[in-house]
């Protein structure tokens, strides 16, 4: 295998002003174009093909080699949050509530280090690889968008994503075969009463005991129809009803997320949610709405794709450098749509600082959230050994 790390290492200044250009201006949703204007700067001159689509601003280059055989699919999403940033770093934001703090602005900066070390040795590829900058990450299904632009097709024969983790030791890589990320689906409940004065509860039809009785319901409904090796996490994140303490409103809301690990398990959920809800606000006279709002899929790993990500990183970084992970994660990505349609896999980059304490580093999605950028090299020096690998040998 070409030593992808020692190509990777020369380039580390560039990815690291890349990364933090972008992180001075974060860019939300499905268009980013200052973003996409630093990564087409960022591949300029190089031997690529650009496709772009009306949905997004979102950019797939492709790099053919001579033999022109197998293609694989590398991913780096560009969005940020919508949160203020609270670091001081000298490269903060400039845009006010709006941070890279789920370390995307480094995904961008490793992956267009891939783009320019994988081009530089075209020549010895054996067959096409397919660079898909992808903006809308964060709830806006821009991977979704990408493939229905039809920015993918024909699709790959094989995809991969890094993902960096900030409280992870420095340098390892993990992943794990099957599920490897939850499904995401919002749910909003309305519980609909009859308000009125709050000393005469009888002469009205309180909405929020009701809603109180549905919160708890719900937690019931997991642990009591749930299969606890194919789990479900239900949280309600807000409860909101009323304007003053003597008022009996006519309306509670209940609003939260839902994690599962199989189609089968968000199935069941997406079934008997309003089952419950309407039932128990039946029982009491009252009336209940409920909307379930479809998030990403599951995050699927193809078990052949994680077995390459283990022996690549072991041959690039050395037998410590990987971690198999014992359990899923309940958070979700939208690669998943990817990983529908093609066998593929997700890997996590440990990025705390060396030296440090990892595990009392701030997770993604803080606004205190930092990264070692010198991690930046192992990652793509992994995503062009991936390409590398797998265009020859395939899964094999």
């Amino acid at each position: 295998m070409t030593n992808w790390t020692i190509a990777a290492e020369a380039i580390l200044p560039e990815m690291t002003a890349l990364r933090r250009a972008i992180h001075a201006e974060p860019e939300l949703g499905l268009h980013n174009p200052r973003t996409a204007d630093k990564i087409m700067a960022a591949l300029a001159g190089l031997p690529l093909e650009i496709s772009t689509g009306p949905s997004t601003t979102g950019i797939v280059a492709t790099l053919r080699g001579p033999a022109n055989g197998r293609t694989v699919l590398l991913r780096g999403d560009s969005d940020a949050l919508p949160m203020p940033e609270e670091t001081g770093l000298d490269f903060a934001s400039t845009i006010p509530n709006a941070m890279h703090a789920c370390g995307h602005d480094a995904h961008v900066a490793m992956l267009a280090g891939a783009a320019r070390i994988l081009c530089e040795r075209r020549e010895s590829l054996a067959g096409s690889v397919m660079f898909m900058f992808q903006p809308g990450e964060e709830g806006h299904h821009g991977a979704r968008f990408m493939l229905d632009d039809g920015l993918l097709d024909p699709l790959p024969d094989a995809a991969f994503a890094l993902h960096i983790m900030p409280n992870a030791p420095w340098g390892v890589v993990a992943g794990r075969a099957g599920p490897l990320l939850a499904s995401n689906d919002k749910l909003r409940i309305v519980v609909t009463g009859r308000g009125g004065h709050a000393s005469m509860p009888h002469d009205a039809l309180d909405p929020v005991p009701i809603a109180c009785e549905i919160a708890l319901a719900l937690q019931n409904f997991v642990t009591r129809q749930v299969n606890v090796f194919d789990p479900a996490v239900i949280t309600i994140g807000q409860i909101s009803a009323g304007t003053t303490d003597n008022v009996i409103p006519d309306a509670a809301l209940l609003y939260g997320t839902m994690r599962t690990l199989s189609a089968a398990t968000r199935a069941k959920l997406h079934e008997g949610l309003p089952r419950l809800a309407q039932g128990i606000a039946a029982a009491h006279g009252a009336s209940a709405t409920v909307e379930i709002i479809p998030g990403f899929p599951v995050t699927n790993c193809d078990g052949r794709a994680v077995a390459l990500g283990e022996a690549v990183t072991k041959s690039l970084f050395g037998e410590e450098a990987w971690q198999s992970l014992a359990h899923p994660i309940m958070g979700a990505e939208d690669f998943a749509y990817v990983l529908e349609k093609v066998p593929g896999a997700m890997f996590f980059l440990g990025v705390a600082e060396q030296g440090t304490d990892w595990r009392a580093c701030c997770g993604l999605h803080s606004s205190h959230m930092h990264l070692d950028e010198s991690a930046m090299a192992r990652g793509a020096a992994l995503h062009a050994g991936l390409a590398e690998r797998f265009l020859a040998n395939g899964f094999g």
